[in-house]
């Protein structure tokens, strides 16, 4: 059963992905409610279930996608708050391997990409929202890299900011308590393929 820390962060999540999108410029493909069409397909085949459209996915699937793939891999669940809503938002946006090493980078911790023991031992040492805040730093330095590559990823900037900072707010991070935290932007937050196993996090700073 997912647990109560789950159903709390969906909605922040939810708010954001909003229905279904198909934007040719957007590196994560057709997606609705924040799920990508290959994640869709490799979900209801691990389910013993025939490919379809994800413009047609239900809410059940919705969440148990959610739990299944963003919540329990990159160690949500070991995170304390406000980390582990942080943590599921960098999973959604950004791939689970690499919100693993955001997480890392942020605690200065051996950038393994795996949520190791050291990990877990890093995020025990320190205080969760000082490391909250220094993670969504890490994140936004990732948008800025991701964007000096491809500068067709500039129109997602807006809609990439506007969301880090609801999130800012939401985890109580100081300075972002006016920050723009209850609209949604479909269509203009765009989903950013994960990194391959070989690969580094991008420059962020």
């Amino acid at each position: 059963m997912p647990s109560a820390a789950f159903h709390q962060a969906l909605p922040f999540i939810l708010r954001w992905e909003g229905g279904f999108v198909d934007d040719p410029d957007d590196p994560g493909g057709r997606t609705n409610k924040g799920v990508t069409q290959k994640t869709y397909d490799a979900w209801r085949a691990r389910q013993g279930l025939p490919a379809r459209d994800v413009k047609g996915i239900d809410g059940a699937e919705v969440a148990a996608i959610y739990e299944q793939d963003y919540w329990l891999p990159p160690g949500c669940d070991r995170l304390p708050a406000p980390l582990d809503l942080v943590q599921l938002d960098t999973a959604v946006n950004m791939g689970v391997k690499r919100s693993i090493r955001i997480l890392q980078a942020a605690l200065d911790s051996a950038s393994s990409g795996v949520f190791d023991a050291q990990t877990e031992a890093a995020v025990a040492a320190v205080d969760a929202g000082v490391a909250a805040a220094g993670y969504c730093d890490v994140r936004e330095g990732v948008y800025e890299s991701l964007i000096e590559k491809n500068a067709k990823l500039a129109k997602f900037r807006n809609g990439w900011l506007n969301r880090l900072n609801a999130l800012r707010k939401e985890a109580g991070v100081p300075g972002f308590e006016s920050a723009r935290g209850m609209e949604s932007f479909p269509g203009a937050i765009a989903r950013i393929p994960d990194l391959r196993d070989s690969d580094t996090l991008e420059r962020w700073r």
